[in-house]
């Protein structure tokens, strides 16, 4: 039995290094969103200065393992087997749930994750020794540290709100008194900010630094007869006003004789502070239940007493981390964070999120998000009532962002935010964590950050009346993602415990083989969806200023949607001829993502239009005409791909022979046409289109033929309404769908013609 422990053991590190990943793409959002939206330093700079502050981090980690041992439940009511069950099983659930958020890009909480997966894994232990023993239902509490658990999920979620409060009122007060003009202020307004920002970080450095190492329990002469922890807990006020001083003048000083920028350099220490603070609070999500497991198998080993009567009394007491340990996971660490895909991914969706203007957004709008804003909006306008109208003035100018014209597509050139914001949103994050520090309280990081990032952006008014009810959804959907994670976490793991249980050497090779198989399978899927999302028929914005310009950006959107169109026909009547629903499925979702694509192309109308040469006013006529036709294209398509899955779906009677053959036989006409028109407007041989324009009339005689076939069948053979009804109804969308294409093709015909007279 000693060999499957220790096999355990050796799965449980392969797994604790899987976690590292899953957990470091996760938790990136944490630390470089502020410095990555802002762009105040290189990315370069950011990616060395996170480095660094993770290495340190997770050097200083050695005290703060002691949640996964006892934090949770009470290790002495439990027997070795069945510690090392809940431990394999919390590591099992945590690597593929954090694995399925990064996969979605969605940041969740590392610390919410494993609180629930040892609680729900404990519970079910505890409930089937109880029921082994006949107990009552209601001994559980004795197996649970209640008292620690409650503190833990009420300190989290406390979080939630203060973090969005408190950043919301900061970056209020921040911007009223430093307006988007901060870098034009007096270099003592600067210096203040600067030594009231700083003082909180370097503080922050400090608290979260020492309290993972050996010093931190350490008496020195200038401390009395306090440790150093317990010194710097005290002495908050004193520390931060001496530190304020130092960092006041240092910031004076660079400023008006260096030249230098204050808040990129509080976005660097910031970020190394965060970076920091995951690495020294969140390792414990990572490593710690491995660590604990390896610990209780050590006392086993050398106690000579059976699992099933070795008591796990030892993991009550505090046992230092070996630092070989902290300085491998450390590594793992930071060469994750240089090489996720999915870190990026999951940091993108905080950013698009606090993003000061237009984003393309990712979440749709919600009943609970509407709300939300009409609540807002009337809140707002009662507060017009009651502040006079001089101050809002003064309020609204301090507000005004400056105006940079630039076309949609070159917004994303600029910040997501500015150095005021971010520099705010570091600041507040470390204060709020060395106060949860300091009193001893438990919190989420990523709650922290996430949700001070959030109050920041609606303090600065980045969700504007066009934004508002989506940025409101994805940060509701972000936080239903939180507790969706509590739930799973919990359930995933009690019945991972149960499985075991059940049968402990089959179950646990098993589950792992499966854990293997679906982090494949995701990664696999991330990888399909990123290649997706960067293919190269995606239709690109128009940015050129003249008609040419914008006829020849257009045939690029053109030749595309062609292509994809012939591909979406093609399936839909590939699928039904053979009733396959997988195939009909798939172009359904294609014609989607294309008119999701048509749809993003005239929500830029408006930059498009302000982008415009005085003397090419006539270019939005015809871009605007051009986006109409390709989306009438585009809802033929999604109407013909959408009754066909219905017809197939519904398992109605096969269309007969001569029907399939028919509409493949139209389907061979459109590719022709499909693939001259594709061909003219790649190669901008705009003199061909004239000759597929007189051509039209084949296209449409075979319809208009096929529409009198079809209606001699009904009158004389036809015998099911379902297949008449789906028929006509290709045929007639057919037809528009090639009325649409044609006059398409005209607009372009007759403005190429006007453009290079």
């Amino acid at each position: 039995m000693e060999n499957i422990y220790l096999l355990m053991i050796v799965a449980l590190a392969f797994l604790a290094a899987a976690d590292l990943v899953v957990g470091v793409s996760n938790d990136a959002v944490n630390f470089l969103n502020s410095a990555i939206g802002s762009k105040a330093i290189s990315f370069r700079t950011i990616m060395i200065t996170a480095s660094i502050g993770i290495a340190l981090g997770a050097i200083f980690s050695s005290g703060l393992m002691e949640v996964a041992r006892k934090g949770i439940f009470n290790p002495g009511e439990f027997m070795f087997d069945e510690i090392m069950i809940i431990f394999m099983a919390v590591m099992i659930t945590d690597i593929l749930l954090l694995d399925f958020f990064n996969t979605v890009g969605m940041p969740t909480s590392t610390t919410v994750s494993i609180v629930f997966e040892l609680l729900g894994a404990a519970v079910a232990m505890a409930l089937i020794k109880i029921a082994h023993e006949d107990g009552s239902f209601w001994q559980v509490v004795d197996y649970i540290n209640t008292s620690k658990a409650t503190e833990i999920i009420l300190g989290i979620l406390l979080s939630v709100v203060i973090a969005f409060t408190i950043g919301a009122l900061v970056q209020w007060v921040s911007r009223l008194l430093l307006s988007y003009n901060f870098e034009r202020k007096a270099d003592w307004v600067g210096a203040i900010f600067g030594g009231i920002a700083l003082s909180a970080i370097t503080y922050f450095i400090f608290l979260k630094g020492i309290k993972g190492t050996p010093f931190a329990g350490q008496t020195f002469e200038f401390t009395g007869n306090l440790t150093i922890q317990e010194f710097l807990e005290s002495r908050v006020f004193t520390i931060v006003l001496i530190s304020f001083f130092i960092w006041f003048v240092i910031s004076y000083l660079s400023i008006k004789f260096l030249k230098t920028n204050i808040y990129k350099i509080i976005i660097i220490v910031g970020t190394f502070a965060l970076a920091l603070a995951f690495a020294g609070n969140d390792l414990v999500n990572f490593i710690g239940v491995p660590i604990a497991a390896w610990q209780s198998y050590n006392a086993w080993v050398g106690s000579g007493v059976a699992a099933d009567a070795f008591s796990m009394e030892v993991l009550a007491s505090k046992v230092p981390t070996p630092t070989l340990f902290l300085i491998v996971a450390g590594l793992i660490m930071v060469l994750t964070l240089w090489m996720s895909k999915k870190a990026r991914y999951v940091t993108q969706t905080e950013i698009n999120l606090s993003r000061q203007g237009e984003s393309t957004e990712r979440f749709s709008p919600n009943m609970l998000s509407r709300y939300l804003v009409r609540f807002a909006m009337g809140m707002s306008t009662m507060a017009s009532y009651i502040v006079p109208n001089s101050w809002q003035e003064k309020i609204d100018k301090r507000f005004q962002k400056p105006v940079i014209s630039l076309s949609r597509d070159k917004q994303y050139e600029l910040p997501a935010f500015d150095m005021v914001r971010a520099a705010v949103n570091l600041m507040v994050a470390s204060v709020l964590i060395s106060i949860a520090t300091s009193m001893k309280l438990p919190l989420s990081t990523t709650y922290v950050t996430f949700m001070v990032a959030m109050g920041t952006s609606l303090a600065d008014r980045a969700w504007g009346s066009d934004s508002a009810v989506y940025r409101v959804a994805g940060v509701l959907n972000v936080i239903g993602g939180w507790f969706f994670t509590a739930i799973v976490a919990f359930v995933a793991a009690a019945v991972i415990v149960y499985l075991m249980n059940l049968n402990f050497p089959v179950m646990v090779a098993v589950l792992l083989l499966l854990a293997i198989i679906l982090l494949v399978r995701n990664f696999v899927a991330h990888k399909n969806k990123m290649k997706e999302t960067k293919a190269e028929d995606s239709l690109k914005r128009a940015e050129s200023q003249s008609l040419q310009g914008v006829i020849n950006e257009s045939a690029i959107n053109i030749a595309n949607v062609v292509k994809r169109g012939n591909r979406i026909y093609t399936n839909s009547i590939k699928g039904l001829a053979i009733q396959d629903q997988d195939i009909l499925k798939k172009s359904k979702k294609n014609v989607g993502k294309l008119l999701n694509e048509i749809d993003d192309l005239r929500d830029n109308i408006f930059y498009f239009i302000k982008n415009l040469d005085d003397s090419s006013i006539h270019a939005s006529n015809f871009y605007i005409n051009v986006l109409g036709y390709l989306q009438d294209m585009a809802q033929s398509l999604e109407y013909i791909s959408k009754v066909s899955y219905k017809h197939v779906n519904n398992n109605h009677k096969k269309l007969k022979y001569n029907q399939i053959k028919e509409l493949k036989e139209i389907d061979n006409h459109l590719e022709e046409l499909f693939a001259s028109t594709k061909e003219a407007f790649e190669n901008r041989n705009f003199e061909k289109i004239g000759s597929i324009l007189r051509n039209k009339n084949e296209v449409y005689d075979l319809l208009s033929e096929r529409i009198e076939k079809q209606v001699q069948r009904t009158r004389h053979e036809e015998s099911s309404p379902k297949n008449t009804t789906l028929y006509f109804s290709l045929l007639i969308e057919t037809k528009d769908l090639v009325t649409a294409t044609m006059n398409l093709l005209e607009e372009y015909h007759d403005s190429h013609g006007s453009s290079i007279k």
